[in-house]
Protein backbone atom coordinates (compact mmCIF):
# COMPACT_ATOMS: atom_id res chain seq x y z
CA UNK A 1 0.00 0.00 0.00
CA UNK A 2 1.05 3.58 -0.61
CA UNK A 3 0.03 6.94 0.71
CA UNK A 4 -3.59 7.81 0.06
CA UNK A 5 -3.76 10.32 -2.75
CA UNK A 6 -7.23 11.02 -4.00
CA UNK A 7 -9.95 9.88 -1.65
CA UNK A 8 -11.85 13.09 -2.26
CA UNK A 9 -10.57 13.98 -5.71
CA UNK A 10 -7.39 15.54 -4.37
CA UNK A 11 -4.01 14.76 -5.90
CA UNK A 12 -1.44 12.75 -4.01
CA UNK A 13 0.97 15.65 -4.16
CA UNK A 14 -1.52 17.86 -2.35
CA UNK A 15 -2.04 15.33 0.41
CA UNK A 16 1.62 14.45 0.78
CA UNK A 17 3.03 17.96 0.59
CA UNK A 18 3.39 20.18 3.62
CA UNK A 19 0.12 22.09 4.18
CA UNK A 20 0.23 25.86 3.80
CA UNK A 21 -0.61 26.37 7.48
CA UNK A 22 2.47 24.31 8.34
CA UNK A 23 4.68 26.66 6.36
CA UNK A 24 3.14 29.66 8.11
CA UNK A 25 3.62 27.97 11.50
CA UNK A 26 7.23 26.99 10.79
CA UNK A 27 8.66 29.67 13.07
CA UNK A 28 5.71 29.80 15.46
CA UNK A 29 4.37 27.40 18.03
CA UNK A 30 2.87 24.29 16.42
CA UNK A 31 -0.88 23.98 16.56
CA UNK A 32 -2.34 21.58 19.08
CA UNK A 33 -3.64 18.39 17.45
CA UNK A 34 -7.19 19.37 18.41
CA UNK A 35 -6.75 22.57 16.34
CA UNK A 36 -4.42 21.35 13.57
CA UNK A 37 -6.01 20.55 10.16
CA UNK A 38 -3.29 17.96 9.59
CA UNK A 39 -5.14 15.60 11.95
CA UNK A 40 -8.47 15.89 10.14
CA UNK A 41 -8.95 12.75 8.08
CA UNK A 42 -9.78 13.37 4.41
CA UNK A 43 -13.22 12.57 3.10
CA UNK A 44 -13.66 8.88 2.36
CA UNK A 45 -10.74 7.75 4.52
CA UNK A 46 -12.90 5.04 6.11
CA UNK A 47 -12.76 3.08 2.86
CA UNK A 48 -8.97 2.77 3.04
CA UNK A 49 -7.23 -0.25 4.50
CA UNK A 50 -5.93 0.02 8.10
CA UNK A 51 -2.43 1.45 8.05
CA UNK A 52 -2.97 3.52 4.91
CA UNK A 53 -1.15 6.84 5.09
CA UNK A 54 -3.65 9.66 4.68
CA UNK A 55 -1.27 12.59 4.99
CA UNK A 56 2.39 13.18 5.84
CA UNK A 57 4.73 16.03 6.69
CA UNK A 58 8.26 16.71 7.89
CA UNK A 59 8.54 18.13 11.41
CA UNK A 60 11.26 19.48 13.66
CA UNK A 61 11.74 17.81 17.03
CA UNK A 62 13.17 19.43 20.13
CA UNK A 63 13.86 18.36 23.70
CA UNK A 64 11.31 20.10 25.94
CA UNK A 65 10.34 22.03 22.84
CA UNK A 66 13.43 24.26 23.01
CA UNK A 67 16.56 22.21 22.11
CA UNK A 68 16.34 21.38 18.38
CA UNK A 69 17.27 17.83 17.46
CA UNK A 70 19.39 16.97 14.42
CA UNK A 71 17.12 14.17 13.27
CA UNK A 72 14.84 13.45 10.34
CA UNK A 73 11.27 13.16 11.59
CA UNK A 74 8.18 12.47 9.48
CA UNK A 75 4.64 12.56 10.80
CA UNK A 76 2.04 10.28 9.26
CA UNK A 77 -1.71 10.53 9.63
CA UNK A 78 -3.09 7.06 9.02
CA UNK A 79 -6.28 5.07 9.03
CA UNK A 80 -6.79 2.85 12.06
CA UNK A 81 -9.59 1.36 14.16
CA UNK A 82 -11.22 2.08 17.51
CA UNK A 83 -12.32 -0.43 20.16
CA UNK A 84 -15.70 -0.86 18.45
CA UNK A 85 -14.12 -1.79 15.13
CA UNK A 86 -14.96 1.58 13.58
CA UNK A 87 -12.49 3.45 11.33
CA UNK A 88 -10.64 6.48 12.67
CA UNK A 89 -7.42 8.35 12.02
CA UNK A 90 -4.47 9.09 14.25
CA UNK A 91 -0.82 10.07 13.88
CA UNK A 92 2.63 8.68 14.44
CA UNK A 93 6.01 10.40 14.39
CA UNK A 94 8.65 8.33 12.61
CA UNK A 95 12.30 9.17 13.22
CA UNK A 96 14.80 7.61 10.84
CA UNK A 97 18.50 7.04 11.55
CA UNK A 98 21.05 9.33 9.96
CA UNK A 99 23.02 6.28 8.83
CA UNK A 100 21.83 2.83 7.92
CA UNK A 101 23.90 -0.34 8.08
CA UNK A 102 24.92 -1.23 4.51
CA UNK A 103 23.48 -4.49 3.27
CA UNK A 104 21.14 -4.84 6.25
CA UNK A 105 17.47 -4.16 6.71
CA UNK A 106 16.85 -1.31 9.11
CA UNK A 107 14.81 -2.57 12.08
CA UNK A 108 11.70 -0.63 13.04
CA UNK A 109 10.89 -0.05 16.71
CA UNK A 110 7.47 1.17 17.76
CA UNK A 111 8.08 3.09 20.98
CA UNK A 112 4.96 3.79 23.03
CA UNK A 113 5.24 6.79 25.32
CA UNK A 114 3.42 6.97 28.65
CA UNK A 115 0.90 9.53 27.39
CA UNK A 116 -1.45 8.98 30.36
CA UNK A 117 -3.61 12.01 29.55
CA UNK A 118 -6.51 13.18 27.41
CA UNK A 119 -5.08 16.58 26.51
CA UNK A 120 -3.68 16.71 22.98
CA UNK A 121 -0.82 18.70 24.51
CA UNK A 122 0.52 15.33 25.74
CA UNK A 123 0.32 13.50 22.41
CA UNK A 124 3.87 12.62 21.27
CA UNK A 125 3.15 14.05 17.81
CA UNK A 126 2.82 17.45 19.52
CA UNK A 127 4.94 17.17 22.67
CA UNK A 128 8.09 16.14 20.79
CA UNK A 129 7.91 19.02 18.34
CA UNK A 130 10.03 22.14 18.39
CA UNK A 131 8.35 25.06 20.18
CA UNK A 132 5.64 22.79 21.60
CA UNK A 133 4.11 24.04 24.84
CA UNK A 134 3.84 20.72 26.62
CA UNK A 135 5.14 21.25 30.13
CA UNK A 136 4.06 18.21 32.14
CA UNK A 137 3.91 15.80 29.18
CA UNK A 138 5.91 12.64 29.92
CA UNK A 139 6.68 12.07 26.23
CA UNK A 140 9.13 14.98 26.27
CA UNK A 141 11.40 13.12 28.67
CA UNK A 142 11.08 9.81 26.84
CA UNK A 143 12.86 11.41 23.90
CA UNK A 144 16.08 10.20 25.57
CA UNK A 145 15.02 6.57 25.08
CA UNK A 146 13.76 7.19 21.56
CA UNK A 147 17.19 8.66 20.81
CA UNK A 148 18.88 5.61 22.34
CA UNK A 149 16.98 3.37 19.92
CA UNK A 150 17.91 5.69 17.06
CA UNK A 151 21.57 5.37 18.07
CA UNK A 152 21.25 1.61 17.54
CA UNK A 153 20.53 2.33 13.87
CA UNK A 154 16.80 1.61 14.17
CA UNK A 155 13.94 3.63 12.77
CA UNK A 156 11.47 4.56 15.51
CA UNK A 157 7.71 5.02 15.23
CA UNK A 158 6.16 6.96 18.14
CA UNK A 159 2.37 6.69 17.78
CA UNK A 160 -0.39 8.69 19.41
CA UNK A 161 -1.77 5.43 20.77
CA UNK A 162 -4.51 7.16 22.75
CA UNK A 163 -6.11 8.39 19.54
CA UNK A 164 -7.26 11.93 18.80
CA UNK A 165 -9.56 11.91 21.86
CA UNK A 166 -6.84 10.74 24.24
CA UNK A 167 -8.85 7.76 25.50
CA UNK A 168 -6.27 6.65 28.09
CA UNK A 169 -6.96 3.16 29.43
CA UNK A 170 -9.33 1.91 26.73
CA UNK A 171 -8.82 -1.72 25.65
CA UNK A 172 -7.82 -3.05 22.23
CA UNK A 173 -7.61 0.25 20.35
CA UNK A 174 -4.11 1.19 21.62
CA UNK A 175 -2.98 -2.04 19.99
CA UNK A 176 -4.76 -1.22 16.74
CA UNK A 177 -3.18 2.22 16.66
CA UNK A 178 0.31 0.87 17.38
CA UNK A 179 0.06 -1.84 14.74
CA UNK A 180 -1.46 0.44 12.12
CA UNK A 181 1.24 3.01 12.90
CA UNK A 182 3.80 0.34 12.05
CA UNK A 183 1.92 -0.44 8.84
CA UNK A 184 1.87 3.25 7.97
CA UNK A 185 5.63 3.57 8.55
CA UNK A 186 6.27 0.57 6.29
CA UNK A 187 3.83 1.85 3.66
CA UNK A 188 5.32 5.34 3.49
CA UNK A 189 7.80 5.90 0.70
CA UNK A 190 9.09 8.93 2.59
CA UNK A 191 10.17 6.74 5.51
CA UNK A 192 11.82 4.15 3.27
CA UNK A 193 11.73 1.08 5.53
CA UNK A 194 11.56 -2.39 3.96
CA UNK A 195 8.21 -4.15 4.36
CA UNK A 196 10.13 -7.20 5.58
CA UNK A 197 12.08 -5.31 8.26
CA UNK A 198 12.17 -6.87 11.74
CA UNK A 199 9.86 -5.00 14.11
CA UNK A 200 9.98 -4.51 17.86
CA UNK A 201 7.72 -2.93 20.49
CA UNK A 202 8.79 -1.06 23.61
CA UNK A 203 6.97 0.97 26.23
CA UNK A 204 6.86 1.56 29.96
CA UNK A 205 3.95 2.11 32.34
CA UNK A 206 1.13 3.57 30.20
CA UNK A 207 3.37 2.91 27.20
CA UNK A 208 3.91 -0.65 28.43
CA UNK A 209 0.13 -1.09 28.57
CA UNK A 210 -0.25 0.05 24.94
CA UNK A 211 2.66 -2.20 23.90
CA UNK A 212 1.04 -5.16 25.65
CA UNK A 213 -2.24 -4.62 23.76
CA UNK A 214 -0.28 -4.56 20.50
CA UNK A 215 1.63 -7.72 21.44
CA UNK A 216 -1.60 -9.52 22.38
CA UNK A 217 -3.43 -8.52 19.21
CA UNK A 218 -0.79 -8.61 16.47
CA UNK A 219 -1.33 -12.25 15.47
CA UNK A 220 -5.01 -11.67 14.76
CA UNK A 221 -5.05 -8.04 13.64
CA UNK A 222 -1.74 -7.69 11.77
CA UNK A 223 -0.28 -11.16 11.13
CA UNK A 224 1.76 -9.90 8.19
CA UNK A 225 3.97 -7.74 10.40
CA UNK A 226 7.34 -9.20 11.34
CA UNK A 227 7.16 -8.41 15.06
CA UNK A 228 10.02 -10.28 16.68
CA UNK A 229 9.77 -9.04 20.26
CA UNK A 230 8.01 -6.71 22.70
CA UNK A 231 9.41 -5.06 25.82
CA UNK A 232 6.60 -4.47 28.31
CA UNK A 233 7.79 -2.25 31.12
CA UNK A 234 5.46 -2.24 34.15
CA UNK A 235 2.45 -2.66 31.86
CA UNK A 236 -0.46 -1.87 34.22
CA UNK A 237 -1.91 -5.37 34.04
CA UNK A 238 -5.10 -4.60 36.01
CA UNK A 239 -6.35 -1.01 35.82
CA UNK A 240 -9.24 -1.74 38.17
CA UNK A 241 -6.86 -2.88 40.89
CA UNK A 242 -4.60 0.08 40.14
CA UNK A 243 -7.54 2.47 40.65
CA UNK A 244 -8.17 1.08 44.13
CA UNK A 245 -4.45 1.13 44.88
CA UNK A 246 -3.84 4.77 43.91
CA UNK A 247 -7.12 6.52 44.70
CA UNK A 248 -6.71 8.92 47.62
CA UNK A 249 -2.93 8.91 47.40
CA UNK A 250 -0.25 11.12 45.90
CA UNK A 251 -0.84 9.67 42.40
CA UNK A 252 -4.65 9.74 42.52
CA UNK A 253 -4.67 11.84 39.35
CA UNK A 254 -3.69 8.83 37.22
CA UNK A 255 -6.75 6.66 37.97
CA UNK A 256 -8.94 9.78 37.83
CA UNK A 257 -7.64 10.41 34.30
CA UNK A 258 -8.57 6.85 33.35
CA UNK A 259 -12.11 7.23 34.66
CA UNK A 260 -12.61 10.57 32.90
CA UNK A 261 -11.33 9.11 29.63
CA UNK A 262 -13.27 5.84 29.78
CA UNK A 263 -16.52 7.68 30.46
CA UNK A 264 -16.28 8.90 26.86
CA UNK A 265 -16.44 5.37 25.42
CA UNK A 266 -18.49 3.48 28.04
CA UNK A 267 -21.99 5.07 28.20
CA UNK A 268 -22.99 3.08 31.29
CA UNK A 269 -19.92 4.31 33.17
CA UNK A 270 -20.74 7.86 32.12
CA UNK A 271 -24.29 7.42 33.42
CA UNK A 272 -23.06 6.08 36.77
CA UNK A 273 -20.71 9.05 37.14
CA UNK A 274 -23.47 11.55 36.37
CA UNK A 275 -25.95 9.85 38.69
CA UNK A 276 -23.69 9.42 41.72
CA UNK A 277 -21.07 12.18 41.53
CA UNK A 278 -21.74 15.63 42.94
CA UNK A 279 -21.20 18.85 40.99
CA UNK A 280 -17.72 19.41 42.44
CA UNK A 281 -16.62 15.90 41.45
CA UNK A 282 -18.01 16.21 37.92
CA UNK A 283 -16.29 19.57 37.48
CA UNK A 284 -13.02 18.03 38.68
CA UNK A 285 -13.27 15.17 36.18
CA UNK A 286 -14.15 17.59 33.39
CA UNK A 287 -11.10 19.73 34.18
CA UNK A 288 -8.83 16.72 33.58
CA UNK A 289 -9.60 16.79 29.86
CA UNK A 290 -7.27 19.76 29.37
CA UNK A 291 -4.51 18.87 31.85
CA UNK A 292 -1.12 17.36 31.15
CA UNK A 293 -0.21 14.19 33.01
CA UNK A 294 1.91 15.97 35.61
CA UNK A 295 -0.67 18.74 35.94
CA UNK A 296 -3.42 16.21 36.68
CA UNK A 297 -1.26 14.43 39.24
CA UNK A 298 -0.56 17.71 41.04
CA UNK A 299 -4.19 18.81 40.88
CA UNK A 300 -5.56 15.49 42.17
CA UNK A 301 -2.89 14.66 44.76
CA UNK A 302 -4.42 12.91 47.79
CA UNK A 303 -7.98 13.35 46.52
CA UNK A 304 -10.35 10.44 47.10
CA UNK A 305 -13.03 9.94 44.47
CA UNK A 306 -15.28 8.55 47.18
CA UNK A 307 -15.55 12.04 48.68
CA UNK A 308 -17.56 13.17 45.66
CA UNK A 309 -20.07 10.28 45.58
CA UNK A 310 -23.50 9.86 47.13
CA UNK A 311 -22.81 6.17 47.85
CA UNK A 312 -19.74 4.36 49.25
CA UNK A 313 -17.00 4.14 46.63
CA UNK A 314 -16.66 0.37 46.92
CA UNK A 315 -20.38 -0.05 46.22
CA UNK A 316 -19.97 1.99 43.03
CA UNK A 317 -16.84 0.08 41.99
CA UNK A 318 -18.64 -3.23 42.57
CA UNK A 319 -21.66 -2.25 40.47
CA UNK A 320 -22.20 -4.29 37.26
CA UNK A 321 -21.52 -1.27 35.04
CA UNK A 322 -18.14 -0.44 36.58
CA UNK A 323 -17.14 -4.09 37.02
CA UNK A 324 -17.77 -4.63 33.30
CA UNK A 325 -15.45 -1.75 32.43
CA UNK A 326 -12.65 -2.92 34.73
CA UNK A 327 -12.93 -6.48 33.41
CA UNK A 328 -12.82 -5.37 29.78
CA UNK A 329 -9.74 -3.17 30.17
CA UNK A 330 -7.66 -5.85 31.91
CA UNK A 331 -4.71 -7.30 30.00
CA UNK A 332 -4.51 -11.02 29.26
CA UNK A 333 -7.40 -11.31 26.81
CA UNK A 334 -5.00 -13.00 24.37
CA UNK A 335 -1.50 -14.43 24.44
CA UNK A 336 1.25 -12.49 22.63
CA UNK A 337 2.60 -14.19 19.53
CA UNK A 338 6.06 -12.58 19.69
CA UNK A 339 8.44 -13.14 22.61
CA UNK A 340 8.01 -10.61 25.41
CA UNK A 341 10.35 -9.11 27.98
CA UNK A 342 8.38 -7.97 31.02
CA UNK A 343 10.13 -5.57 33.40
CA UNK A 344 8.61 -4.88 36.81
CA UNK A 345 9.82 -3.54 40.14
CA UNK A 346 8.86 -5.54 43.21
CA UNK A 347 8.57 -2.39 45.34
CA UNK A 348 6.51 -0.43 42.83
CA UNK A 349 4.25 2.16 44.47
CA UNK A 350 2.21 2.54 41.28
CA UNK A 351 1.78 -0.93 39.74
CA UNK A 352 1.28 -3.94 42.01
CA UNK A 353 3.89 -6.61 41.29
CA UNK A 354 1.27 -9.30 41.96
CA UNK A 355 -0.71 -8.09 38.93
CA UNK A 356 2.35 -8.38 36.71
CA UNK A 357 3.27 -11.78 38.20
CA UNK A 358 -0.20 -13.00 37.20
CA UNK A 359 0.14 -11.52 33.71
CA UNK A 360 3.54 -13.17 33.14
CA UNK A 361 2.18 -16.52 34.30
CA UNK A 362 -0.89 -16.20 32.07
CA UNK A 363 1.23 -15.39 29.04
CA UNK A 364 3.58 -18.27 29.74
CA UNK A 365 0.74 -20.73 30.39
CA UNK A 366 -0.78 -19.71 27.06
CA UNK A 367 2.42 -20.59 25.20
CA UNK A 368 4.19 -17.22 24.90
CA UNK A 369 7.96 -16.96 25.28
CA UNK A 370 8.34 -14.78 28.36
CA UNK A 371 11.45 -13.22 29.85
CA UNK A 372 10.42 -11.69 33.18
CA UNK A 373 12.77 -9.32 34.97
CA UNK A 374 11.28 -8.96 38.45
CA UNK A 375 13.55 -6.34 39.95
CA UNK A 376 13.86 -6.72 43.72
CA UNK A 377 15.49 -3.37 44.43
CA UNK A 378 14.11 -0.59 42.23
CA UNK A 379 10.88 1.41 42.19
CA UNK A 380 8.66 2.51 39.30
CA UNK A 381 10.33 5.64 37.93
CA UNK A 382 13.97 4.65 38.35
CA UNK A 383 13.57 1.21 36.82
CA UNK A 384 12.68 2.58 33.40
CA UNK A 385 16.05 4.20 32.59
CA UNK A 386 18.01 1.56 34.50
CA UNK A 387 16.35 -1.25 32.55
CA UNK A 388 16.85 0.50 29.19
CA UNK A 389 20.25 -1.15 28.49
CA UNK A 390 18.66 -4.55 29.14
CA UNK A 391 15.72 -3.70 26.89
CA UNK A 392 18.01 -2.54 24.08
CA UNK A 393 20.18 -5.67 24.33
CA UNK A 394 17.11 -7.92 24.34
CA UNK A 395 15.66 -6.18 21.29
CA UNK A 396 19.03 -6.35 19.52
CA UNK A 397 19.02 -10.12 20.01
CA UNK A 398 15.48 -10.40 18.66
CA UNK A 399 16.32 -8.28 15.59
CA UNK A 400 19.35 -10.51 14.99
CA UNK A 401 17.17 -13.63 15.16
CA UNK A 402 18.94 -15.09 18.18
CA UNK A 403 16.75 -17.69 19.90
CA UNK A 404 15.60 -17.50 23.50
CA UNK A 405 17.06 -20.19 25.71
CA UNK A 406 13.95 -21.03 27.71
CA UNK A 407 10.17 -20.67 27.45
CA UNK A 408 9.92 -18.76 30.74
CA UNK A 409 12.96 -16.90 32.04
CA UNK A 410 12.79 -15.24 35.45
CA UNK A 411 15.45 -12.91 36.77
CA UNK A 412 15.44 -11.10 40.09
CA UNK A 413 18.99 -9.75 40.29
CA UNK A 414 18.54 -5.96 40.45
CA UNK A 415 19.66 -4.02 37.40
CA UNK A 416 21.33 -1.56 39.78
CA UNK A 417 23.78 -4.27 40.84
CA UNK A 418 24.56 -5.54 37.34
CA UNK A 419 27.85 -4.21 35.87
CA UNK A 420 26.42 -4.54 32.35
CA UNK A 421 23.80 -1.95 33.31
CA UNK A 422 26.45 0.69 33.88
CA UNK A 423 28.22 -0.06 30.61
CA UNK A 424 24.87 0.54 28.93
CA UNK A 425 24.23 3.65 31.02
CA UNK A 426 27.50 5.15 29.77
CA UNK A 427 26.18 4.73 26.24
CA UNK A 428 22.84 6.23 27.24
CA UNK A 429 24.69 9.12 28.88
CA UNK A 430 26.46 9.88 25.60
CA UNK A 431 23.14 9.81 23.77
CA UNK A 432 21.53 12.03 26.43
CA UNK A 433 24.36 14.55 26.05
CA UNK A 434 23.70 14.70 22.33
CA UNK A 435 19.98 15.24 22.95
CA UNK A 436 20.74 18.04 25.42
CA UNK A 437 23.10 19.75 22.96
CA UNK A 438 21.16 19.00 19.79
CA UNK A 439 24.02 17.10 18.17
CA UNK A 440 23.44 14.49 15.50
CA UNK A 441 22.88 10.97 16.84
CA UNK A 442 24.91 8.49 14.85
CA UNK A 443 24.56 4.75 14.70
CA UNK A 444 26.67 2.77 17.14
CA UNK A 445 29.44 0.83 15.33
CA UNK A 446 28.55 -2.81 14.79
Amino acid sequence: MVELGNLAGTSGAEWIGRPQHEKLQHKAHPLLPCDDPFYQAPEGFQHAEPGTVLRSRDVELAFLGVIPQSVTAIQLLYRTTNMHGEPEATATTVIVPAERAPGRKTPLLSYQCAIDAMSSRCFPSYALRRRAKALGAIAQFELFLVAAALAEGWAVSVPDHGGLQGIWGAPYEPGYRVLDGIRAALNSERVGISASAPIGLWGYSGGGLASAWAAEMCAQYAPELGIVGAVLGSPVGDLGHTFRRLNGGLLAGLPALVVAALAQVYPDLDRVIKEHTNAEGRALLDSLHDMTTVGAVVRMANKNMGDYLDEPLEDILSSPEVTHVFDSIKLGASVPAPPVLIVQAVYDYLIDVDDIDALAEAYSAGGADVSYHRDAFNEHMLLHPLSAPMALRWLTDRFAGRPLKDHLIRTAWPTMFNPITYAGMVRLGIVAAKVLTGRKIRRRPL
